[in-house]
C-alpha cells in the first residue's frame, strides 16, 4: 500500500486555525485526585480491595463522560477492563538477612541498611548460606559497546554487588549517553543481567544522585508485595535474591575486605574494570516467598471514530500505587499515590470528558488506566503485547504520570531525549500557549524507560510522556525546582504522597489544552508521525509499515 508521505508541515496544523480546545476543570480534577487517593483506596494496589474500588470508579466516570468500553471481548460486547495476569509476590515474615566475616554475622534489618525484594524466580524460599560477595562493576555486557564488567567471573553460588546507573554516569562522558541513562543503568537491567549470569543474587548499591531518589524510595518500593508478568521462565530474568543495601554499609563492607569503594567505583567507569571478589565477605539469606498467579485489570474506554475507527490514538496514565506498607515515622502505613499517579488518572478522566464532548473524531481516541506500572510497567507491557487495537495502526501514545497541582508553567518537558515527530508536533502546538519545550533537565534519572510510554516506544509506536516544565509563571524556575525536590525527598514513593486541600490543578487544566490539541490533530488528520532516522525504534516502526494506508 502507498504509504502518506509525512513533514512536519503536513502533520502540524496552524495555531490559527485550530478549533479552541474544550476547557477543562481543575477543581474536578482535584475531585477525583482526592477521591483516587483517600485511605478508602488502600494506595491501590492490584489485587486488593483498593483496585477494586478504582476500576469502578473509573469505570463509572468513563461512563457518565459519554464514553463507550474498550476492554476485553466476552459474548460479543467489550468490557471496561483488560485482565492482565500477573505473578503476585509477598516475602513470609521477617527476612533474616546478614553479612560475616570470620565468622562473625552482622544482622542486617530490612528496609533499614538492606531492602530485599520477594523472589520473582519461581522459587517459595530463599536460603542462601555463606555466599561469597563480587563487585562486577555496574553489573553492564554490552557487546555492540564492548563493554563486560563480568569478564568470564563464575558468579554460581555468588552475590553480585553492582552499582545503580551506568558507567558514564560520574563523568558525564563515555561509551554510553554521557549523563543521560541508557537501558543499561536501570534497576531493572542490572537484575536481568544477574540472572543471566547465574548469580545467586544482586545487591545494587544506593546512591541517590545516580539512582536519582533517597533510600526512603527504595525502602517504599521493594519490601512490599511485588508483582510480575506471568513467564514460562521466570528464573531466566530474576536471581534468586533481588536487593539494594545503603552506601555506607557498602563502604564498610568494601573496607572490611581491604577494599576502597570510591577507588572501585572510579576503576567501573572504565572497559578495562575486571570483577573484584570482597575477600573474607560472606552474604546469608533466609525466607519463605508466597506466590500465587492473579489477575489485575487495565481499565480502557474508546471513542470510535467517524471515519477511520480502525486507527487509534491512546491516552495513557497508570491507576495504581504502591498499596499498604509497613508505617512511617507518623504510624501512617497507606501509600496514597496523589501525585503518582491519581493526578494522572483524573488528568485521564477530564481528558475524556473534553473528547467526549467535541464533535467526533475521525480516528478513535482510547483512554487506557494501566496496572502495576509501579512493579515494572506490567499493566502497559501487557497491553502493548496483548494490544485490544492493532499497534500497526495505533498513531500514538500520549502518557501522563504526575500532572501540574499547582498553577501553570511556562515550559514542558518529556522524558528522555529521543528525536521524533510526534515531540516535533507537540512543540508546534504548545506554541498556541506560549510554552517552550525544555529538554529533560535529569537525563541521568532514566526517566525514557520508567514511564508506560516505553512499552510502546520499544515496539516502535511514537509515544511520549508529557510533563509540565519547572519555570512556574508565578514564581519561576526556583519555585518549580524547590516543588519538584521537595516532592522527590519526602513523598515520592512514601505515604506522604497524599491529596492537599490548596491543589487547583490550574497547571494541569491548561496543559490538559494542548495535549487535548495534539490529539484532536492526529484525530483529524492522515499523518502517522514516526521517529527520527537515527533512533532505534524507527526500524520496528517502518516494519509495520503496510498496515497504515
Amino acid at each position: 500500500m502507498k504509504r502518506v508521505a509525512i513533514t512536519l508541515l503536513a502533520m502540524s496544523v496552524s495555531t490559527a486555525l485550530m478549533a479552541a480546545p474544550p476547557k477543562f476543570d481543575g477543581a474536578r480534577i482535584s475531585a477525583d485526585v482526592k477521591e483516587l487517593a483517600s485511605d478508602a483506596y488502600e494506595g491501590r494496589s492490584p489485587a486488593t480491595a483498593g483496585e477494586e474500588k478504582t476500576i469502578t470508579y473509573l469505570s463509572r466516570q468513563f461512563a457518565e463522560a459519554g464514553l463507550q468500553p474498550g476492554g476485553d471481548l466476552q459474548d460479543g460486547k467489550r468490557l471496561w477492563t483488560q485482565a492482565v495476569p500477573l505473578l503476585k509476590g509477598d516475602i513470609v515474615g521477617k527476612p533474616q538477612l546478614s553479612l560475616s566475616r570470620d565468622g562473625k554475622a552482622q544482622a542486617l534489618t530490612q528496609g533499614q541498611e538492606i531492602a530485599v525484594r520477594a523472589a520473582m524466580n519461581g522459587a517459595s524460599v530463599v536460603a542462601i548460606e555463606d555466599a561469597p560477595l563480587v563487585f562486577v562493576g555496574y553489573g553492564v555486557k554490552a557487546p555492540e559497546r564492548d563493554w563486560d564488567d563480568f569478564k568470564g567471573v563464575d558468579l554460581k553460588g555468588k552475590i553480585a554487588v553492582v552499582l545503580v546507573n551506568d558507567p558514564d554516569f560520574e563523568s558525564g562522558e563515555g561509551d554510553f549517553d554521557g549523563k543521560g541513562m541508557t537501558y543499561y543503568g536501570r534497576w531493572t537491567y542490572k537484575y536481568e543481567e544477574g540472572a543471566r549470569q547465574g548469580a545467586a543474587g544482586v545487591l545494587i548499591v544506593h546512591e541517590t544522585a545516580p539512582a536519582s531518589y533517597g533510600w526512603a524510595t527504595v525502602a517504599g518500593s521493594n519490601t512490599n508485595t511485588m508483582f510480575d508478568v506471568v513467564r514460562e521462565d521466570p528464573a531466566a530474568v530474576h536471581p534468586p535474591l533481588e536487593g539494594w543495601i545503603q552506601r555506607d554499609l557498602a563502604v564498610d563492607l568494601f573496607k572490611r575486605a581491604g577494599l576502597d569503594f570510591e577507588t572501585l567505583k572510579q576503576q567501573a567507569q572504565s572497559r578495562d574494570f575486571q570483577p573484584v571478589e570482597l575477600k573474607g565477605e560472606t552474604f546469608s539469606a533466609d525466607y519463605a516467598v508466597k506466590t500465587e498467579v492473579i489477575t489485575s485489570h487495565n481499565v480502557v474506554a474508546r471513542l470510535e471514530g467517524s471515519s477511520h475507527p480502525d486507527e487509534t490514538i491512546i491516552y495513557s496514565a497508570h491507576w495504581d500505587h504502591i498499596g499498604v506498607g509497613e508505617p512511617d515515622a507518623r504510624g501512617d502505613r497507606i501509600f496514597n499515590g496523589a501525585l503518582d499517579n491519581a493526578s494522572g488518572t483524573a488528568s485521564l478522566l477530564e481528558l475524556a470528558r473534553g473528547f467526549a464532548k467535541a464533535p467526533r473524531p475521525q480516528r478513535s481516541v482510547l483512554f487506557l488506566a494501566v496496572t502495576a506500572e509501579e512493579k515494572g510497567l506490567l499493566g502497559s507491557e501487557y497491553y502493548a503485547s496483548h494490544p485490544l487495537y492493532p499497534l500497526g495502526t495505533t498513531v500514538a501514545v500520549i502518557n501522563m504520570d504526575g500532572m501540574a497541582p499547582f498553577g501553570p508553567s511556562r515550559d514542558f518537558g518529556t522524558y528522555g531525549a529521543a528525536r521524533f515527530e510526534l515531540l516535533d508536533q507537540l512543540k508546534d502546538v504548545a506554541k498556541g500557549w506560549d510554552i517552550r519545550y525544555t529538554p529533560d533537565p535529569k537525563p541521568e534519572a532514566g526517566l525514557f524507560f520508567r514511564s508506560d510510554h516505553f512499552s510502546f516506544a520499544k515496539r516502535g509506536v511514537p509515544a511520549l510522556s508529557y510533563s509540565a516544565g519547572e519555570d512556574w509563571i508565578d514564581g519561576g524556575i526556583a519555585a518549580g525546582k524547590k516543588a519538584s525536590d521537595d516532592y522527590t525527598a519526602k513523598r515520592y514513593h512514601q505515604q506522604g504522597d497524599e491529596w492537599q486541600p490548596d491543589w487547583s490543578f490550574a497547571g494541569a487544566a491548561r496543559d490538559l489544552e494542548v495535549v487535548y490539541t495534539l490529539g484532536e490533530q492526529l484525530a483529524n488528520s492522515r499523518a502517522w508521525p514516526n521517529w527520527s532516522a537515527d533512533e532505534p525504534f524507527r526500524a520496528t516502526r517502518d516494519a509495520s509499515a503496510d498496515e497504515r494506508k
